[in-house]
């Protein structure tokens, strides 16, 4: 995965094979004002080790700060993506009808394609018509493998309860 962070958050994250990840880079280097430089920083120490925690099955949401670039109606497609619990999908319509715009699923569709900060706005939890995987710049098979993962996590904790 390619991280990059700025004073205020979290900017982009994105699969390094991710379709558009060259143009999403550089479009967030112009967000930043500056040029991105290899290096550490504090932000991309916590993303790393939320990023373990939730591969490790020991975190469901992130909390670092984010730095999401997009129009107030992207930002709100986003925001309620945050809120959709781990382990759980939902359909475009269905989501365009919860922000108070059924006749949006389109436009929740391309907010969610020009989503730059994968699994932290978990995009790979919309799912097409009759839960068609469809629409993820990570590639489909591995929107299918995050979602089996988080499933499974889901099952192995209702095993042990």
């Amino acid at each position: 995965m390619i991280a990059v962070a700025g004073d205020g958050g979290v900017a982009l994250l994105e699969f390094t094979d991710a379709q558009g990840v060259e143009h999403r880079f550089s479009s967030t280097q112009r967000l930043l004002h500056r040029p991105i430089l290899p290096g550490g920083h504090p932000l991309l120490d916590r993303l790393q080790r939320e990023l373990n925690d939730y591969f490790s099955g020991q975190r469901r949401n992130f909390s670092v700060p984010l730095l999401p670039a997009g129009s107030d109606f992207q930002k709100l497609v986003w925001s309620s993506l945050r809120n959709l619990p781990f382990g759980q999908t939902i359909h475009y319509q269905a989501l365009a009808t919860r922000l108070g715009r059924p006749t949006a699923s389109r436009a929740v569709a391309r907010a969610n394609g020009s989503n730059r900060l994968y699994l932290l706005i978990p995009c790979h939890r919309v799912m097409g018509k009759d839960n068609k995987l469809c629409g993820y710049g990570g590639g489909i098979w591995r929107k299918q493998w995050l979602l089996d993962w988080e499933k499974s996590h889901m099952k192995n904790e209702a095993a042990t309860s």
